[in-house]
């Protein structure tokens, strides 16, 4: 018996598909969820002492707090970023669970800070990362941690797939 492999590929297709959106849709509600809650109790607790804290930060910038006060710019660029990745991946849709997770990730990151700046016109900040006073990282809320770790997942399973070796040979070759 031979198996249909339209078939077969349009299954694991449906599969990514449903798995980009559970994570998508879980880590959003995640995201909104926890924010509404930080902004309804405006905690300044340690969790961990000297090492995870919860405060309440409106961020108008962008990473680390930088470009204060460009909220349409911000909102732009997230729209955009959203479209793009949306673009992409129905014309190069990832061919692992891995490569799926971190689009969903990096996604619902993007999507999760843009509702907070087109509702708020800021983007709600809350945990708290530091070693005593030494070292103190600047707040970030669920949707910063998502894109951060699908955009490093994204890099491993673009080294896995081999697409940084055929990228550097297919330029290796151009300039040959």
């Amino acid at each position: 018996m031979v198996e249909d492999k339209s078939k077969v590929t349009s299954v694991k297709h449906r599969g990514r598909l449903r798995l980009f959106l559970v994570v998508t849709v879980l880590v959003v509600a995640l995201d909104q969820l926890s924010k509404l809650w930080i902004a309804g109790n405006r905690p300044q607790m340690d969790l961990l002492p000297g090492f995870l804290g919860l405060v309440y930060l409106e961020n108008t910038g962008a990473v680390f707090g930088l470009f204060h006060n460009h909220t349409e710019l911000f909102i732009g660029f997230g729209i955009a970023s959203v479209v793009a990745i949306c673009v992409f991946l129905h014309y190069f849709p990832p061919a692992t669970s891995l490569g799926t997770v971190s689009f969903a990730l990096i996604l619902s990151g993007a999507v999760g800070n843009l509702i907070d700046r087109i509702r708020l016109g800021y983007v709600i900040d809350f945990i708290s990362i530091h070693l005593q006073d030494i070292f103190i990282w600047p707040a970030f809320n669920i949707a910063d941690a998502a894109l951060t770790i699908g955009i490093f997942t994204l890099i491993y399973y673009f080294y896995k797939s081999g697409a940084f070796r055929k990228a550097y040979e297919h330029n290796h070759k151009a300039q040959n």
